[in-house]
């Protein structure tokens, strides 16, 4: 469909930055301070990714993952087992996020018809959220503004909750007890984004509220799912935004940073009491197979953009980006028209009490050399990594001229 505004071409990317094939508001490189829509954690042209793909290349591009499998693929499967939280031993490669939900919610719902309660089909979850754009997905995100508010009436209607607070409330915990109580006997799993709410307006909330749902989903038997596609990698200052209280989900998605942006690619982990439960079944099996799925390029780079995570000191180079976007978008908070400013991990917002005027902003934010993407009423940044103090600074005098702009 025909867009609002042209979009910048790029050239080519290495690092942090982008070239453009054509100059815009006197620029011809960006920098990137959108992680490719989060995934490029490493930056661009990364010589260990690049050598990955390169060598998987010489060996095989693809093979179909049904009746067959390949060292990549089971590799990075024992590889997510290792660093993801006790019990989830189970994997199940897709090639992107939304489908990771879409599987995620096909398992919590077969688990429960092979064990003969079909009448638990709905999903729970709070309203801020967003799980991504194809079907199931799309159900579980927020149905009031949210982008998916077209289907109201053809999705089918979950259960919603009142979005959780950003800091502790116990009121709103008694909630979430309460409503999981009253829907357990027709919901099959709860859903959320744990601790940042990403696409849905890019809210945080106090990581207590995981260990309320995991408490409250053991008492009712109801399974929780938590959606790491954003917050995974170290995103939020902990590998998985479920290790800030140190517990785990019964089916955990994780996406975007995966390959650190070279290729789509998502898992869905489940424990063994969910895939033991579904292979208790009428239909034993997962009956789930996307062409693609554990593409042996996509698994190699994906296990070398982990492997190149781990052997770096990442949790401090997050804090370095959290102190240097506390500082530098600190000063936008005094700007008319700013409601908030918010930071996390390596994660900036600056939520404006209008919605932005997305050409303004971008415009804005590209004559200081850095590429934003805004959307509704939100200027944010979730930079790579690797970017460098002086590149952060400039990230932050790009949001604040955004901010002034849109």
């Amino acid at each position: 469909m025909p867009g609002r505004t042209d979009p910048l071409v790029v050239a080519s990317a290495s690092g942090v930055r982008l070239r453009l094939a054509e100059p815009s508001e006197g620029r011809d490189e960006l920098v990137d301070g959108m992680s490719s829509w989060w995934s490029a954690v490493h930056g661009y042209n990364h010589p260990v990714l690049n050598a990955a793909v390169r060598d998987q290349l010489e060996r095989m591009s693809h093979v179909m993952f049904g009746g067959l499998t390949h060292e990549p693929a089971v590799r990075l499967a024992a590889r997510l087992v290792e660093i993801t939280p006790e019990p989830l031993r189970h994997v199940f490669l897709s090639d992107s996020g939304s489908v990771s939900v879409e599987v995620a919610v096909k398992m919590c719902l077969q688990y429960w018809r092979s064990l003969g309660r079909p009448e638990k089909r709905r999903l729970l979850t709070w309203r801020g959220g967003y799980h991504g754009d194809t079907w199931q997905p799309m159900a579980v995100c927020d149905p009031d503004g949210g982008m998916h508010e077209l289907w109201t009436g053809v999705l089918q209607r979950q259960v919603f909750v009142d979005a959780p607070p950003a800091a502790y409330e116990e009121s709103y915990a008694e909630l979430l007890r309460t409503e999981i109580g009253k829907h357990a006997h027709e919901v099959a799993a709860v859903i959320v984004e744990p601790v940042v709410q990403g696409a849905g307006g890019m809210r945080f909330h106090d990581p207590e509220y995981l260990r309320v749902l995991r408490e409250a989903c053991d008492a009712h038997d109801v399974l929780l799912v938590l959606d790491e596609i954003a917050t995974g990698f170290g995103r939020t200052g902990t590998l998985f935004a479920a290790d800030q209280v140190g517990i785990s989900p019964d089916v955990m998605c994780l996406g975007k940073a995966l390959t650190g942006g070279y290729l789509s690619m998502a898992a869905t982990l489940c424990t063994s009491r969910v895939a033991d439960g579904i292979s208790r079944g009428e239909v034993p099996v997962l009956a789930h197979g996307p062409t693609f799925m554990g593409n042996p390029l996509a698994s190699a780079v994906a296990l070398a953009s982990i492997d190149l995570l781990l052997s770096q000191d990442w949790q401090v180079e997050v804090k370095r980006i959290e102190a240097g976007l506390r500082a530098g978008l600190a000063p936008a908070a005094e700007l008319p028209g700013v409601r908030e400013v918010r930071v996390l991990g390596a994660i900036g917002v600056v939520q404006l009490d209008h919605e932005v005027d997305m050409a303004a902003a971008t415009r804005a934010a590209v004559r200081e050399g850095v590429w934003l993407r805004p959307f509704r009423d939100l200027i944010y940044t979730m930079p790579p990594y690797v970017t460098g103090d002086e590149d952060l600074a400039r990230i932050c005098a790009a949001v604040h001229a955004a901010a002034a702009a849109g």
